[in-house]
């Protein structure tokens, strides 16, 4: 029993002393890396002690696209140029600070070359490890050029003597100030977005700054000190808009032309595909006054956060909540009598001075007239105030529409359960006033009644990606309920097309493709009253009617004029509208109607080419008789394709070329081409074959036609002879 005690208790001595010669071994490990262990050349307590400063790398801000992959927003680099004087040898310094000098001197102009020398000469003087050459930022192009001077060159065994280029990233837009307030900008102090896309998505954007202590090396260089993942920035996601940039410069430059001819305070016009809710284009102008006069800038987002009276594009929802009570028919008649009704103390006027007398009520949708619609409401809503309002919730105009997008105006709408609703109250709504509704929301109402009462949420940002990778990818929100009934919508349909056949709207009605809106003259209010003349105009509407594509509001405020009638929607904002939707219709090509050519028989147009071409033409239609030559080639009077010469110092024969064809001959041979017309090349002022160093000016004009075809019969028969070799 004694020696099993004896045995326990030499074994627990032999632990400790284990123990005892590990901890020994601890601690002079932990006194030898305090002490005596390095760290890139430096103890560990040296590390300790000294106090680094934190600094922060910036992350590269993402792009932002349009809908055809332009960039609208990029960050690019420019560069603070510095340097340490007291890197260089006292022998290389004394040799190259005057050619230093001569080469700043010329790409700065500021100062001379002797200035520039003694500065980087004093800070060496001073033992200056830092000395900022500029205060102006070079550009990439400038750096590259700067990385092969004196004291900035370095090669794969020398490193820079001193030159220090530091990168700063600034915000760049390649379309200038096209969409401002919808991309948005950052602010100056902080980098972050200030409005727009770059604040709404500026998480996104801006990525993850590296953030972490640093050591100053010489030339005023920091260096991380621990060199890990926390210390790489994380890049910015990019934003892929739907905004296309040339429907975005046909909105601001119509916009912008009627602004200046009217002096208006400010407009907006925004495009929008109607089944998708994409948005084309978002144009908001402001008019700012200046030393050299007015001009339009984008200050403000007016289609997003301008809520203001609609006036009488709200009629729509009026006569949509009318027609789904079925309180109207739309060939009822109406007595507008001399266009002026009493409603209490209210008294209620047409803009049309002397009245409209006895109409129908589609006839007063068409010509927007306030005693008939007022007249309307009466044999019901005033009523039932409460049911008026529950439709016009139903219509979503009592919300926002939910855009991706920051600063969105909240709608108001009154119902009776809000404070200061009054018998005034429903006549007001039904004619546009008392509310405050942006053009976007307006516009949603619009574009559902384009898509056969379908309520789209309106977007601008397709997807948001990491390189290739796709982090967030929007789908269009489309309601799964129609607002209104089906009846509802086609009879509304018809009347916005009525409004531009034959009311209010009739001078934008196009002979090439169906509009349908509605006007709305809104008085503006100026200290607590309605003020006449004062108007804020706009059209609402869609195109092409029949089978719609675009939804569209162009919205002006406080247009100027002598003559108050020329100041109404029907002559400043539709005007607008159509304006922009011509030229989308002139370059969306999806949306044209074929156009069938008409039988001409002129004789055969002259055929030429290139051998190349005939070939692919002749695999894709399955021809089996192939062009049997290369080169270019013209079709002979026998129908058989032969050789064309193209001498390299001889004019060309171009007839029967396309413009393509001719310029890729003519210009590569030195000559300058003047064109008249369209089509295929008819004649050419130089004969063919004449030497280009005879051809005055070395000048051709050449004219173009359109290819003649010939009839059926003549066209079967040309056909065949075309491939009989």
């Amino acid at each position: 029993m004694a020696n099993h005690k004896e045995q326990i208790i030499g074994r627990a001595k032999h632990v400790s002393y284990l123990v005892f010669a590990l901890a020994f071994c601890i601690v002079g490990r932990l006194i030898y890396v305090q002490y005596f262990d390095t760290y890139q050349g430096r103890s560990w307590a040296s590390w300790q002690e000294k106090d680094f400063p934190t600094i922060t790398i910036p992350a590269m801000r993402g792009n932002i696209y349009a809908v055809d992959g332009s960039l609208m927003a990029t960050s690019l680099p420019s560069y603070e140029v510095g340097l340490d004087p007291t890197v260089a040898k006292e022998d290389y310094f004394r040799s190259k600070a005057d050619s230093l000098g001569l080469l700043l001197s010329r790409i700065y102009g500021d100062r001379s070359p002797r200035d520039y020398t003694e500065l980087v000469r004093d800070a060496r003087r001073k033992k200056r490890q830092y000395v900022l050459l500029s205060n102006r930022y070079v550009t990439f192009a400038e750096r590259q050029e700067m990385l092969k001077w004196p004291f900035f060159r370095s090669s794969g065994k020398v490193s820079a003597r001193g030159g220090v280029l530091r990168a700063h990233y600034e915000r760049y837009h390649p379309f200038g100030t096209m969409a401002e307030r919808t991309i948005g900008n950052l602010d100056p102090e902080t980098h972050r977005g200030q409005r727009g896309l770059e604040a709404s998505f500026q998480t996104a954007l801006a990525g993850r700054d590296a953030v972490g202590e640093a050591e100053k090396l010489s030339g005023g260089v920091y260096k991380p000190v621990v060199d890990g993942p926390d210390m790489k920035p994380e890049p910015g996601m990019d934003l892929h808009t739907t905004i296309d940039v040339n429907y975005q410069d046909m909105a601001e430059s119509a916009l912008r032309t009627t602004l200046e001819k009217y002096q208006a305070a400010k407009g907006c016009v925004v495009v929008m595909e109607v089944n998708t809710g994409e948005i084309r284009a978002m144009a908001n102008l402001s008019r700012v006054d200046g030393k050299n006069g007015p001009r339009y800038i984008e200050t403000f987002n007016h289609a997003l956060a301008g809520g203001t009276d609609p006036g009488s594009t709200f009629k729509l929802a009026t006569m949509m909540a009318m027609l789904e009570r079925k309180v109207v028919s739309l060939n009822q008649s109406v007595a507008t009598g001399d266009g002026i009704a009493k409603w209490g103390t209210r008294t209620i006027r047409d803009a049309h001075r002397v009245g409209f007398g006895t109409i129908t009520a589609r006839q007063v949708f068409e010509k927007s007239s306030n005693v008939g619609v007022h007249l309307l409401m009466r044999n019901y809503f005033y009523r039932h105030p409460d049911d008026f309002c529950r439709l016009l919730r139903q219509f979503h105009l009592d919300k926002k529409t939910g855009i991706h997008m920051l600063g969105e105006a909240q709608p108001l709408l009154p119902n009776p359960q809000m404070k200061g609703w009054s018998g005034q109250s429903a006549p007001s709504l039904a004619l546009g006033y008392e509310m405050r509704q942006t053009p976007l929301q307006m516009l949603t109402l619009y574009n559902a009644i384009a898509n056969d009462g379908y309520w789209v949420r309106p977007m601008l940002v397709r997807q948001v990606k990491l390189a290739d990778e796709v982090k967030v990818d929007n789908k269009p929100y489309v309601s799964s309920e129609r607002i209104c009934s089906l009846s509802t919508v086609r009879q509304v349909q018809s009347l916005l097309r009525g409004v531009v056949e034959n009311g209010t709207a009739k001078k934008i009605a196009s002979p090439y493709y169906a509009i349908a809106g509605k006007t709305g003259t809104a008085q503006k209010i100026i200290n607590g009253k309605y003020q006449v003349g004062k108007y804020s105009v706009s059209f609402i509407g869609y195109f092409p009617a029949n089978k719609p594509k675009y939804s569209m509001v162009a919205m002006v405020d406080s247009p100027q004029g002598d003559n108050i009638d020329l100041l109404y929607a029907g002559a400043v904002a539709a005007p607008v509208f159509k304006e922009v939707a011509d030229r989308i219709m002139a370059y969306d090509v999806q949306i044209q109607k074929p156009v069938r050519a008409k039988n001409q028989v002129d004789g055969p147009a002259l055929m030429a080419g290139y051998a190349d071409d005939l070939h692919t033409i002749d695999s894709v239609l399955g021809v089996k008789q192939r062009v049997g030559i290369e080169g270019w080639v013209e079709a002979s009077k026998k129908g058989h394709w032969v050789e064309r010469s193209t001498r390299a110092d001889q004019v060309p024969d171009v007839r029967g070329l396309s413009l393509r064809d001719a310029l890729f001959l003519l210009e590569n041979r030195g000559l300058r081409v003047a064109i008249q017309g369209r089509g295929k090349v008819t004649e050419q002022s130089v004969e063919p074959g004449t030497v280009i160093k005879q051809t005055p000016g070395r000048q051709i004009s050449l004219t173009l036609k359109e290819p003649v075809l010939a009839s059926k019969a003549d066209s079967t028969t040309t056909a065949t002879k075309r491939h009989s070799t």
